[in-house]
């Protein structure tokens, strides 16, 4: 009994005062009743007031007297003697309430409706009409509390500015920064174009499993978890891509999956540990087919979300209507590296020399493909600024892609910079049993020095790639960077609503 007495002492002292006082009022109105309602039906939104109302007049409203029901937060509160002002706040908006000591019933004004606090969740009920300067108001008939708040709101003149905070308490950040709700919202229309255009194109949503028994698909550190009745470890996934390719062998010709990747990796303003990937295949195709759709994707998304080609990112404009950048490797190096030559990119001794230059780690077991890559990952990279297809990949980094015909030393295979930043990868897939048999082959043997003790040989996917895959073309795109972009955001925090954050 003493230790529950010092932990409500305790749990007493670490409220605020304006803490205490809400949860004083909270035991008091419970006394007389109070229990949470949920039988308040609202029939309508703020914003469908708007719509509707705002271009009409006050005598129009008046003779109408258009009877409305809404709910949401107390934002605002006016008291001025016998009538007050409140802002309610909804999913949709805001909009002004108007309250007098007339309200029933008896002294309901004084003795309820002036202890009510700001954040309290109320529903209202009132006819519409506009005050003096024009703004459109509801005269609230009878008002009800729904949910008291215990806790205060953030200051409604600074608003929540602390990125810590916001990203903590996120419930915080949108309720009062109307332009992360935007942000949100744009998102969720954005996956939703995205899903329409994949359908439009005869593709099929579907769904892979999400822990795997061996990781695969990609070359990252990944989560482990153990199932207990089976006794073994189990993957969360780093790309749903083998799955899709055994599903493409099965004899679907076109699918799609909006996925969540997990990868045990760093965090930064362009790396969440989990993730929103697309990643889609369409049989009979190849990378050059794959440069052509994600172009007309993107354009898509803009024309929908913009209803223009053009987006702003920063300080860049960039048009969708307009045909991609497309450099190899090998040009992109050159024109962003003067110091090096040409020749200087087939001389494992000379790229050795620059890597050690750059301060790049290197590994014992590199070949050629691998010192190049590294290479335009730290000087290129960041410097792609409008939209640019990047193709040549080293087959040594490209497991899964298709050799060239031409040049056997690289991969079908492309990626996508905007702003700096990759935003999909996709490929013309290896659809020789052999050669991919030897590459994963390769990938064991080098596993050591690339310091990944996850990476394993597939055997059932080499297995189901025996069965024969039709030639193919794939493409993941990386929807959180996506969004990022066209919400004009530059930390990925910040289009997802919940990141992952360090512990306090």
């Amino acid at each position: 009994m003493f230790n529950k007495i010092a932990q409500k002492n305790k749990i007493q002292k670490s409220l605020s005062q304006e803490e205490k006082i809400r949860k004083k009022k909270l035991i008091d109105i419970c006394q007389s009743g109070f229990n949470f309602p949920n039988d308040f039906k609202p029939n309508t939104t703020i914003i469908q007031i708007y719509d509707l109302y705002i271009s009409k007049t006050n005598q129009y409203l008046k003779t109408k007297k258009i009877d409305v029901s809404i709910a949401g937060r107390m934002t605002q509160k006016r008291i001025m003697g016998k009538s007050s002002f409140f802002t309610l706040q909804d999913a949709d908006g805001k909009i002004q309430i108007y309250v007098t000591n007339k309200i029933s019933p008896l002294n309901f004004y004084s003795n309820e409706f002036k202890k009510w606090n700001l954040g309290d969740i109320i529903g209202v009920t009132g006819s519409i009409f506009k005050t003096k300067t024009g703004e459109l108001t509801i005269y609230s008939s009878t008002l009800q509390l729904l949910t008291k708040a215990l806790r205060p709101l953030p200051n409604k003149f600074h608003g929540l500015s602390d990125p810590e905070i916001k990203y903590r308490k996120r419930y915080l950040d949108l309720i009062s920064n109307k332009e992360s709700l935007i942000i949100f919202k744009k998102r969720s229309v954005i996956l939703n174009i995205i899903r329409t255009f994949m359908l439009e194109k005869n593709f099929l949503e579907v769904e892979t499993p999400m822990m795997h028994s061996i990781p695969g698909g990609a070359t990252a550190r990944p989560f482990i978890t153990h199932h207990n009745a089976l006794n073994i470890n189990l993957y969360l996934r780093i790309a749903p891509e083998l799955y899709l390719k055994k599903l493409i062998i099965g004899g679907f010709n076109r699918i799609f999956e909006i996925n969540r990747n997990f990868r045990n990796e760093g965090l930064s303003t362009r790396h969440n540990p989990e993730f929103t990937m697309m990643e889609l295949y369409m049989t009979y195709a190849n990378y050059e087919d794959m440069m052509q759709f994600t172009e007309n994707l993107l354009k898509t998304i803009s024309e929908k979300i913009n209803n223009s080609t053009q987006i702003h990112y920063g300080q860049y404009i960039f048009d969708f209507s307009k045909k991609f950048k497309r450099l190899t490797m090998k040009q992109a190096i050159l024109l962003f590296n003067k110091n090096i030559k040409y020749f200087d990119l087939d001389n494992i001794e000379i790229l050795k020399n620059i890597a050690l230059t750059l301060k790049i780690k290197i590994n014992t077991n590199w070949k050629l493909g691998h010192y190049i890559i590294q290479i335009f990952e730290k000087t290129v990279e960041k410097k792609l600024i409008e939209p640019t297809f990047i193709t040549d990949y080293p087959i040594e980094v490209s497991p899964l892609a298709k050799r060239n015909s031409l040049n056997t030393n690289i991969a079908d295979r492309f990626e996508l910079f905007i702003a700096g930043n990759e935003i999909g990868n996709g490929f013309s897939e290896l659809n020789d049993a052999e050669d991919q048999k030897k590459r994963f082959h390769e990938q064991i043997l080098n596993k050591e020095s690339e310091d990944n003790q996850h990476i394993f040989y597939d055997e059932d996917y080499i297995t189901a790639l025996e069965h024969g895959l039709p030639p193919t073309a794939g493409l993941g795109i990386g929807l959180d960077r996506l969004i990022m972009l066209f919400t004009n955001q530059h930390c990925i925090k910040d289009v997802i609503l919940f990141p992952t954050l360090r512990p306090i």
